[in-house]
């Protein structure tokens, strides 16, 4: 069997760790039988990509497989994984949670579908940590995420059609657990005040369209501050941005690519400043996927 899984962009600047939205970058995680574990693994980005992603049984997509079977009492079996990766490593667009959401998903299939996707879903929040990248790669869309009293709890926001999404992906990598480091273990009140009231904003924004809204509502004092200087050139990349009509810059995710916000109609002349100043990155406009993981039983 083979399961698809976006990538995805998480937080949009104030949104720390609850929000995200899944993207038109796949990875495709096929599980067939064997007598024995094996992996291969290939990248459309570069073998340095391939060669980060552990071939053993302690890879991701395996030990997420395996997680399912665990819960379940049963004995994992071994199988034959191929991984295609379509979706940036170490960039800031979920590519762990690709791995767990595919090997958990592709574990349910196994078995015959004995957990609802939200049963699974927690189980990937648990194994992640935080449900901001793996509920929209599960569920598609663009997502508000928590952990409740009563446990996971999910909420697709609206995203206005004249939203564009731009991102800019450089050669190199920055670690979430780098990127992690660099915050504090706390923050003053008034920061977590501005940080609850501008997420409130950007949902707002988003269903809207509004861009005097949005301009306001990206901003952000929780983590981005913090980690600005591990992107030698974001600030320069942000400010050719918003100068050619871009609503906001964002770090996404953990880093280190850029997230731009804009009007569809600047998207062009953003992507042409951003660029001209990042010559070494790759400027993307993927689209919103709207249908989260998908499975087919008859492939792999």
């Amino acid at each position: 069997m083979a399961v698809q899984v976006s990538g995805t962009t998480s937080n949009l600047g104030p949104g720390f760790d609850c929000l995200g939205v899944a993207l038109t970058l796949y990875n495709q995680f096929s599980f067939a039988p064997a007598e024995e574990f094996r992996c291969t693994i290939e990248s459309t980005w570069s073998a340095e990509d391939t060669a980060q992603v552990s071939n053993g049984p302690d890879n991701l997509a395996y030990r997420a497989f395996g997680l399912l079977f665990d819960h379940l009492g049963k004995t994992t079996p071994p199988v034959e994984l191929t991984i295609k990766m379509g979706v940036p490593l170490g960039r800031g667009f979920g590519s762990s949670a690709t791995a767990i959401v595919g090997g958990l998903a592709a574990a349910n299939a196994w078995l015959g579908k004995p957990l609802s996707v939200h049963e699974w879903l927690s189980l990937a929040v648990a194994l992640e940590g935080h449900p901001d990248n793996v509920v929209p790669a599960a569920l598609g869309g663009c997502q508000l995420a928590l952990m409740g009293n009563d446990g996971l709890l999910t909420c697709p926001l609206s995203w206005h059609p004249e939203i564009a999404l731009l991102v800019a992906v450089p050669s190199f990598t920055l670690s979430t657990t780098k990127a992690r480091a660099v915050l504090p273990d706390s923050v003053p009140r008034s920061d977590a005040i501005y940080n609850l009231a501008h997420t409130a904003l950007l949902a707002q924004g988003l269903a809207s369209g509004r861009g005097d809204w949005l301009c306001e509502a990206m901003q952000d004092r929780l983590h981005q501050p913090y980690r600005w200087s591990l992107i030698p050139e974001a600030q320069s990349v942000r400010t050719a941005a918003l100068a050619a009509g871009a609503w906001g810059v964002v770090i996404s995710g953990a880093g280190p690519a850029l997230l731009a916000l804009a009007p569809t109609q600047e998207r062009s002349r953003v992507a042409e400043a951003i660029a001209e100043v990042w010559p070494g990155a790759k400027v993307l406009h993927p689209q919103i996927d709207l249908q989260g993981c998908r499975c087919d039983v008859t492939t792999g």
